[in-house]
C-alpha cells in the first residue's frame, strides 16, 4: 500500500506538522527544518525535538522528510554564495539529524553563468566538504546517523541543474561518498523536462530510463503535483491532482506500480481550500482522496 504525506508548516512547532498531517490522513509528513528563505536560524533544541519525534510516534507517522532551504546553490560559481551554501547545507544536515529525519531532499543547483559541466562538479566537491564537516560535527556522538540526501529531479528552468537523470547520475558519481544518496522524483518536474509519464508506455519507459540511468533501487521519494504546463515546456508550477496537464493516469501509473509500494509519495500541491457541498475543505484531503481513489 503506497504511502502518501504532504508538506506542512512547522507554525507552532515541528510536532504540529506531524499532528495536522495526521489529522488529514496522511501516513507520512514533509516539512521545514527552518524558515525556506533564510541562511540561517536558532539551533534546535532538545525539547522541540524530543517533542517532534513523540509526536510521530503518537500519531502513527512515518518516513519524515526534510526540504532544505530554497537559498541554497551548491553549483553556484559564485564563491561567497558557494561558501554559505556549504556552511547552510551542512546545518540542513544537523538540523535533520537532530530532529531524528533520515532523509533530506534538495534541489542540486543552478550553474547560473557558468556551464552545466562546472556546476555538476562543483557540486560534488560541495558535498564532499558538507559530508566531512558533519561526520567531524558528530564522531564524538554514538547515536548520530548518515542522513541520507536525496537529490530532487527538476524542470530546468534556466540553469538549474536535475532535469536529466545524468545530472544527478553524475553529482553522485563525483562524490567521495555515493552511498549517502538517493533521488526524488516530482511528477511535474520530470514532465516539464521533458520525460512522458501519461501513457502506460511511456511511463514504463520513462522509469526504465531512469532504472538504466541511475537504478530503481536510489529512488527514495516521490513528489506528487500535477503541472500547469505541457510536456517539456521546462516551467515549474504545481497543480492539484488531476486539475493540470499531467491528469490522473501518471499518479494511477505510480500508485499501483510494484516498485514503489513503499515508497513515500509527498503532495506539493498549492495549500488552499475547496468547497464541496457547501462546506470547506482543504486541498490536501481532495489531492489524497483522488490518489486513494486510484489504488487497484
Amino acid at each position: 500500500m503506497p504511502l502518501f504525506g504532504s508538506h506542512m508548516s512547522i507554525s507552532g512547532g515541528y510536532h504540529k506538522a506531524v499532528e495536522v498531517a495526521a489529522a488529514i490522513g496522511f501516513d507520512c509528513v514533509q516539512l521545514f527544518s527552518k524558515n525556506s528563505n533564510q541562511w540561517k536560524a536558532k539551533p534546535i533544541t532538545d525539547s522541540e525535538a524530543e517533542k517532534f519525534r513523540d509526536s510521530l510516534v503518537i500519531n502513527k507517522i512515518v518516513r519524515p522528510l526534510i526540504h532544505d532551504s530554497y537559498l541554497i546553490n551548491l553549483a553556484s560559481p559564485k564563491d561567497e554564495i558557494y561558501q554559505k551554501s556549504i556552511e547552510a547545507f551542512t546545518d540542513e544536515i544537523v538540523r535533520a539529524a537532530k530532529l531524528g529525519v533520515p532523509n533530506l531532499v534538495m534541489h542540486p543547483g543552478s550553474y547560473t553563468e557558468s556551464s552545466e559541466n562546472e556546476g555538476i562538479q562543483k557540486a560534488g566537491r560541495a558535498f564532499d566538504e558538507i559530508f566531512q564537516r558533519y561526520d567531524d560535527l558528530v564522531q564524538a556522538e554514538e547515536d548520530a546517523k548518515p542522513v541520507t540526501i536525496l537529490l530532487e529531479t527538476t524542470a530546468g528552468q534556466g540553469t538549474n541543474l536535475g532535469s536529466k537523470f545524468e545530472h544527478l547520475r553524475d553529482i553522485i558519481a563525483g562524490c567521495k561518498k555515493p552511498e549517502r544518496f538517493g533521488v526524488c522524483v516530482d511528477t511535474c518536474h520530470i514532465f516539464a523536462a521533458g520525460y512522458p509519464l501519461i501513457e502506460k508506455e511511456d511511463y514504463e519507459e520513462t522509469m526504465q530510463k531512469f532504472d538504466t540511468v541511475i537504478g530503481l533501487k536510489h529512488l527514495s521519494a516521490f513528489h506528487f503535483n500535477d503541472s500547469v504546463k505541457g510536456l517539456g515546456s521546462h516551467v515549474d508550477r504545481h497543480a492539484h491532482i488531476g486539475h493540470g496537464t499531467l491528469g490522473l493516469e501518471p499518479f494511477r501509473h505510480i500508485v499501483n506500480d510494484k516498485h514503489f509500494q513503499e515508497t513515500p509519495m509527498y503532495l506539493e500541491t498549492p495549500k488552499a481550500t475547496t468547497v464541496i457541498d457547501n462546506k470547506e475543505v482543504d486541498w490536501d484531503l481532495v489531492n489524497l482522496n483522488v490518489l486513494k481513489s486510484l489504488i487497484k
